[in-house]
């Protein structure tokens, strides 16, 4: 496999920058003690639950998956992702409140499994929609966990580290499944779908 090829460069920009992100933030100058804590607190949260961590990862493995060629809409999920969970975070952290904020993130899971099994090609506009609007409730869960932090802006800096992260080790994985056999991301798409639906019946 050729994943890091000289014309396929982005997945490797796209590890270099999530791997910088965690120490551009503690070598910023005049940064106060207690921030650091702070912003490790907020890039634990998207690692520290097995359905948040397989949703981010899925969706860029999906998109990996279902691209055309390496590009700007190779990103489209992951970045609509990002942001609306930024947004979600934020209005968790100033206590909006929506329902089904947890049956929500588990039809993530088995909807970006089935995303994987299928390769679902959708325009960029639309993967970012979709993913978007799932990352909604995954960020007010976090939001609501990160409420009353002194700290937010590194709070939610360390979050969102954690998710470009995710999102970078899942289009990595991704790109370089296209040439494994076709069973071997399938599988790993039904495993998430599989989680999700088992959610999704605990919640019901």
């Amino acid at each position: 496999m050729r994943f890091f090829s000289k014309t396929s460069c982005l997945p490797r920009l796209l590890l270099t920058l999530t791997a910088a992100l965690p120490l551009a933030a503690a070598a910023h100058t005049g940064v106060e003690a207690h921030a650091h804590p702070a912003f490790l607190a907020g890039f634990l949260h998207p690692l520290s639950g097995v359905d948040h961590l397989a949703a981010m990862v899925s969706i860029g493995l999906w998109s990996a998956l279902a691209a055309r060629r390496a590009g700007p809409a190779l990103l489209a999920g992951p970045l609509g992702f990002a942001a609306m969970l930024l947004v979600g975070a934020v209005l968790g952290m100033l206590g909006v409140q929506l329902p089904a904020v947890e049956p929500m993130i588990a039809a993530s899971l088995l909807v970006s499994g089935l995303l994987v099994i299928t390769r679902w090609r959708l325009s960029g506009g639309a993967a970012a929609l979709l993913a978007g609007g799932f990352a909604l409730f995954h960020g007010l869960a976090h939001g609501q966990e990160l409420a009353g932090n002194m700290n937010a802006a590194f709070a939610l800096a360390g979050m969102l580290s954690a998710t470009v992260l995710l999102h970078a080790s899942g289009l990595g994985l991704g790109w370089a499944l296209r040439r494994a056999p076709v069973w071997l991301p399938r599988a790993a798409g039904a495993g998430v779908a599989v989680f999700g639906m088992t959610l999704l019946a605990r919640l019901a």
